[in-house]
């Protein structure tokens, strides 16, 4: 994965479309697949495997794809693309996911599993997770970082808030004001 990571935290959709900054893929390889994912680790049932495929990260970016094509259009206010979201769909169904029972000693206890491979399990999950996004109300408010060279997307907690990450950009900008101030003062 390349030095750049992008934020980590933000709904699990967005931390996926996130992985496409202005500077390039940062999931551009299996390998930078299995990196990210085992930094959402806490967030997603399956643990990255040993080996990421091609073919999963295939399907990965194509649901990161879809999604940020879905939610640029929900922002400007306009109806999704209708691929977009049958390609969504067609992700979920591709590992189905049921709540597998099973008995403790005391209790029954439901696990939600999915089938399929690891890449597919992976998708469907992401799409999943698009799908809770797209079809909240709050997915008006995501906004764009606004410094000038990030394209990374956030759900602000705080109206004020403007950058995705107030470490990175947030200072970055800060620093460029106070050199500009000074520079004319």
């Amino acid at each position: 994965m390349s030095a750049l990571v992008p934020p980590i935290g933000e709904p699990l959709a967005l931390d996926l479309v996130n992985t496409r900054p202005a500077t390039g893929d940062l999931l551009a390889a299996p390998d930078d697949l299995r990196t990210w994912w085992a930094l959402q680790t806490e967030r997603l049932p399956d643990a990255a495997p040993e080996q990421v495929t091609a073919a999963d990260l295939a399907a990965v970016q194509a649901v990161r794809e879809h999604t940020a094509r879905a939610l640029a259009h929900l922002r400007r206010g306009e109806k999704p693309m209708t691929d977009d979201l049958a390609a969504l769909n067609e992700a979920q169904r591709a590992a189905p996911s049921i709540s597998e029972l099973a008995w403790d000693g005391s209790a029954v206890t439901a696990t939600r599993r999915r089938d399929g491979s690891p890449g597919q399990r992976l998708a469907a999950w992401l799409a999943e997770a698009a799908a809770e996004l797209l079809a909240d109300p709050a997915v008006t408010k995501i906004r764009e970082c606004e410094a000038h060279d990030c394209v990374l997307l956030f759900l602000p907690a705080h109206p004020r808030r403007r950058w995705c990450s107030a470490a990175r950009c947030g200072n970055r900008v800060r620093v460029a004001r106070h050199y500009q101030r000074h520079k004319n003062g």
